[in-house]
């Protein structure tokens, strides 16, 4: 007998992007059923065969008992998850004969069926949106679930389905399939699982719960208005990880590219929350955490720690205790605002644009310096415990301050810190004026500066020339980026103060 080949358009990952496969189902009669996929599936395709097996048993079809081979191309790119059921099971239809009505035409399908034929939610729904309208196709047709964050890229028609049976019905005349349109920013990237994820501040969560650290707080300011690296160091208790946990309180609200930039990196790990994520991240992964899964990796490769914190800040309590292979890694994300993964199938770059805020103690046991208690550690330990940060990591961390002690009667009845909310408002300022100035150069934050961009529009006072001076004389170990860098915090100072040039007081 002869051959019916039936076609289907969908998509897979490679990190956040998703490329076009196209499913070609090719069903014999006359020989023995079985069922075969090729075009390098993972496990879990394979298994479809099962799934879609029941779900066409529960819209009253059957898996034709004849030789069905999926072909899932191009055939030499890896492809992994459960969303080609969708355009499996379609493609299985259409080569067993299905008269169709053409209602599915030019869309990118995908979908994972449960058993009962109900359409399961799936990862890369924004990417599969955006590869849509790149190819100049159609629209997508996704599961109910995911549809709400594919509807934000505009220009597609975004169709959506709870159940197969809703999808054969359009496919042979029945009802239309609903199409689904944008709604406002939802859901929350703070706490979306992940390696030791944190979630956002609380609504009672606010800088003014902090009594003194005048200076810390200073120092999460401006490093909030400018996106620096900012590095704690103080005794155990003092009010580090209180003071890191508040920065969400202060950040700037995100723009919409921002915000599909960070739904697109969620929404590949199978994070997303259907709609755009609204909040900036907050990521604070336990000191446990394994390289790959702090800077991205593994077999497919997928965004780590790093690139979920992108647009957001990444929080790293206890620093040294962190192991050195995963802490060095950062150094790359750290001055380039990505990470490159090479594989040999092709390398991935994922973006990595945030504020790492760090935390540490000042010697194994924590009391170095401190009045209240003495030191027990030699000059051995503390040496080796240092060690654990090096000099290139720090380097590439602008602001690091030590968090001194609270007196008990300041603790007690101390006047409260300044809210979040009068603080945001000037962070929200300071960056509108880096946006302005550095839109020519393609970057938002001072942080961010090329050296081109730094020389261009940093400008600095006769005195302000002379204090740079006399610091490069007496921090002799600072580099030509610490002095690039001291410069990129003193333009945040002056920004957060409205001041058009740099002064020695800046």
């Amino acid at each position: 007998m002869p051959a019916m080949l039936g076609f289907a358009r969908s998509c897979a990952l490679f990190g956040i992007d998703a490329y076009a496969v196209l499913v070609e189902v090719d069903v014999v009669g006359g020989k023995l059923p079985s069922y075969h996929v090729v075009g390098l599936p993972t496990t879990s395709v394979r298994e479809g065969a099962v799934r879609i097996r029941s779900a066409l048993e529960n819209v009253g079809r059957d898996l034709p008992r004849k030789k069905i081979t999926v072909n899932l191309a191009p055939a030499d790119r890896r492809k992994e998850g459960a969303a080609f059921d969708l355009p499996i099971a379609v493609a299985i239809l259409l080569a067993d004969g299905l008269e169709h009505s053409g209602a599915l035409d030019g869309l990118l399908l995908l979908g994972e069926l449960g058993l009962d034929g109900t359409l399961r939610q799936i990862r890369g729904a924004l990417a599969a949106a955006l590869l849509a309208r790149e190819l100049g196709m159609r629209g997508v047709l996704l599961p109910a679930a995911s549809a709400a964050e594919a509807a934000e890229v505009g220009d597609i028609e975004v169709l959506a389905a709870s159940h197969l049976s809703q999808v054969l019905a359009a496919m042979t005349g029945g009802p239309p399939l609903q199409r689904v349109s944008s709604a406002p920013p939802a859901g929350d990237a703070g706490d979306a699982g992940g390696s030791g994820g944190a979630s956002a501040a609380s609504p009672t969560t606010d800088m003014s719960d902090v009594r003194g650290q005048d200076v810390a707080r200073m120092a999460i300011e401006v490093a909030v208005a400018g996106g620096h690296n900012l590095l704690m160091v103080g005794a155990p208790g003092i009010g580090k990880t209180m003071l890191a946990r508040r920065i969400p309180t202060i950040l700037p609200p995100l723009a919409r590219d921002e915000a599909l930039e960070t739904t697109k990196i969620y929404s590949s790990v199978g994070l997303g929350r259907g709609g755009l994520v609204s909040e900036r991240p907050f990521r604070a992964p336990h000191h446990t955490i394994s390289t790959p899964a702090l800077v991205g990796g593994g077999s497919p490769p997928r965004a780590g720690e790093v690139s979920l914190a992108h647009n957001g800040v990444l929080f790293l309590d206890e620093l040294p205790e962190f192991g050195r292979a995963a802490v060095e890694s950062l150094r790359q994300p750290l001055e380039d605002r990505a990470i490159t993964i090479g594989r040999a199938t092709g390398h991935i770059r994922l973006p990595a644009s945030f504020l790492m805020a760090a935390s540490a103690n000042p010697c194994p046991c924590g009391w170095l310096g401190s009045a209240q208690r003495a030191c027990t550690c030699s000059s051995g330990h503390i040496e080796r415990y240092r060690s654990r940060m090096s000099g290139p990591l720090l380097d590439r961390i602008d602001l690091q301050v030590f968090v001194p002690h609270v007196s008990l009667r300041e603790l007690r009845q101390g006047p409260a810190g300044e809210s979040s909310a009068a603080i945001r408002e000037r962070v929200v300022l300071a960056r509108e004026r880096q946006r302005r100035r550095l839109a020519a150069f393609g970057v938002r934050i001072n942080a961010e500066m090329s050296s081109r961009a730094l020389r261009a529009t940093c400008r600095l006072t006769d005195r302000a020339e002379s204090e740079l001076e006399r610091l490069c004389r007496v921090r002799v170990t600072l580099s030509g980026r610490g002095v690039d860098r001291l410069v990129k915090v003193a333009r945040t100072i002056a920004d957060l103060e409205g001041a058009d040039t740099i002064d020695a007081d800046h």
